[in-house]
């Protein structure tokens, strides 16, 4: 992802840790809807506080404790818990435009549950981009994690059973779940985005980062969405084949309902004319920054013209026939289709190089296919669900490889 002029920014920046004692993190909701509504503390006046206000300290405690003791991801490489089904693959490679902006996090057993796992892909613009990406990425997880766990507190305490029935968990955990999930996104995002306005040491202004992340807890899919970064899922279709559904959108000023909120902002969306179909947002005077992206953190000189920070955020239970998860910055998404990227990942024999080969693929392509322009940096994660993919679908793609099905382009 790109703005116009093009700016520069850093080196290869990939973090993964897997997560100290840092929040109580339940599998189960109604697990932590028991405990917190019966438990009851006393301040320090010797009076009962409510489920509501031991909640609130814990979570505002953890954040403390979050910042204080320095747990955001501080290793290189692909950490893997030992007690995990869970295997994700990493790489992040510098294109010819600078330093790479580009940066991503993978943390296993996040918040302490051993079936959860965090996976976000960061890709910054602008002059400050390397450190407004770096900044996103070292806040989200712990600020998400504090406001789940308000929204969980929160959302017990006022439960309701009425009419004498019970609550069937089974049938509404996922989207109480869920909604959890989604409203202590919207408030991570909005306050992050907020805090980089008024952070000292950070210039915004002109420099932003698209932001896409998944929470992977038990069978149960959290994605989160700002800019043109790329989710897409490998899952067999009912044929047998193995095939692509993305999962995401690719926020571009071209949608409609995007279009139409920047020009309703007082906000421009046109293309230069040397990139035709290249869409970007412009201020309604001036020629910057040409934004080629409808949503990202940062970017205040054009965040009151219809730029915004909101993500879109969306769920998806896990089923047998999925087998794992993509995520890209646009970089690889220029020159790699979805097809092709589930095709490269499910036949590469080592899982732990599977996203460093999507990469390779993905430079290969770019000089073929985009001879003569500047390439852009490019990142992935793959997420596996399962310990190996069945028989018939490794078999399948030992015969058919990407080399063989696409030829010279990789």
């Amino acid at each position: 992802m790109e703005s116009k002029p093009l700016e520069t920014c850093s080196s290869p920046r990939i973090r993964t840790q897997k997560a100290a004692a840092m929040v109580l993190f339940p599998s189960l909701l109604d697990g932590l809807a028991r405990s917190v509504s019966i438990k009851k503390g006393k301040n320090n006046n010797g009076q009962t506080s409510s489920s509501t206000d031991v909640g609130r300290e814990a979570a505002e405690t953890m954040a403390k404790d979050a910042k204080k003791n320095e747990l955001m991801l501080s290793s290189s490489g692909t950490v893997k818990s030992n007690k995990s089904n869970n295997f994700a693959s990493v790489c992040s490679k510098r294109g010819q435009k600078g330093i790479n902006q580009d940066c991503a996090v993978v943390w296993e057993e996040f918040g302490c549950q051993e079936d959860t796992i965090f996976c976000g892909i960061f890709d910054g613009h602008g002059p400050w981009g390397h450190i407004v990406a770096k900044r996103v990425r070292e806040s989200v997880p712990p600020s998400l994690l504090c406001n789940w766990q308000k929204n969980l507190t929160a959302s017990s305490s006022t439960s309701v059973i009425g009419h004498g029935q019970e609550l069937d968990m089974e049938l509404n955990r996922n989207i109480h779940q869920f909604d959890i999930w989604k409203q202590s996104y919207l408030k991570t995002y909005s306050d992050i985005d907020l805090e980089l306005k008024q952070h000292p040491g950070i210039d915004s202004f002109r420099s932003g980062t698209t932001a896409l992340t998944i929470i992977k807890q038990g069978e149960h899919l959290v994605i989160a969405n700002v800019g043109d970064s790329r989710a897409v899922l490998a899952t067999t279709s009912d044929d047998g084949n193995l095939v692509p559904l993305q999962l995401t959108v690719d926020f571009k000023p071209n949608i409609p309902e995007e279009a139409e909120r920047i020009t309703q902002s007082k906000g421009r969306v046109f293309c230069l004319r040397d990139e035709p179909g290249v869409y970007r947002v412009w201020m309604p005077n001036g020629d910057s920054p040409g934004l080629a992206i409808s949503r990202a953190f940062g970017d205040y000189c054009v965040k009151e013209f219809g730029l915004i920070s909101v993500p879109d955020v969306t769920q998806r239970n896990i089923t047998t026939n999925d087998h794992f998860v993509i995520l890209a910055t646009d970089g690889v998404w220029d020159v790699i289709s979805n097809e092709e990227a589930v095709e490269i990942v499910s036949s590469t024999s080592e899982r732990e190089k599977s996203a460093k080969r999507l990469v390779q693929c993905a430079i290969r392509a770019w000089k073929y296919k985009k001879r003569g322009i500047a390439m852009d940096d490019m990142s992935a994660i793959c997420l596996f669900f399962h310990p190996t993919l069945s028989p018939h679908l490794l078999n399948a793609f030992k015969q058919a490889s990407p080399k063989d099905k696409l030829g010279q382009v990789f």
